[in-house]
């Protein structure tokens, strides 16, 4: 199995910058894409950015040149850097992972999720 823990959550005034981390473990050959979602009370769950192995990003409309992902394949860890945070911002922030695992004998691919981590902003 694969697991996913997260840190960096925390309150903060709006203006001000966070910066979030997943680091993955367990069963692991490769990771391929890695992303962050978040989910604020009483909506969907959304893509807040996202990066390829290869480093190839995207991201939501809301976050464009205020959040910035980054990862390190040698860590198995993504980052969200968020700066400019607004009270819009406010949600629970959960990391997911696209991993390829090695069981000894077979190759398969699993979809796995952090546990979430709290960003509140305060305006």
């Amino acid at each position: 199995q694969v697991q996913l823990v997260e840190s960096g959550g925390g309150l903060v005034q709006a203006g001000g910058s966070l910066r979030l981390s997943c680091a993955a473990s367990g069963r692991i050959f490769s990771i391929n894409a890695m992303g962050w979602y978040r989910q604020a009370p009483g909506k969907q769950r959304e893509l807040v950015a996202a990066i390829s192995r290869g480093g190839s990003t995207n991201y939501a409309d809301s976050v464009k040149g205020r959040f910035t992902i980054s990862r390190d394949n040698a860590k198995n860890t993504v980052y969200l850097q968020m700066n400019s945070l607004k009270p819009e911002d406010t949600a629970i922030y959960y990391c997911n992972a696209d991993v390829l695992s090695d069981s000894g004998t077979y190759y398969y691919t699993g979809d796995y999720w952090g546990q979430g981590t709290q960003v509140t902003v305060s305006s």
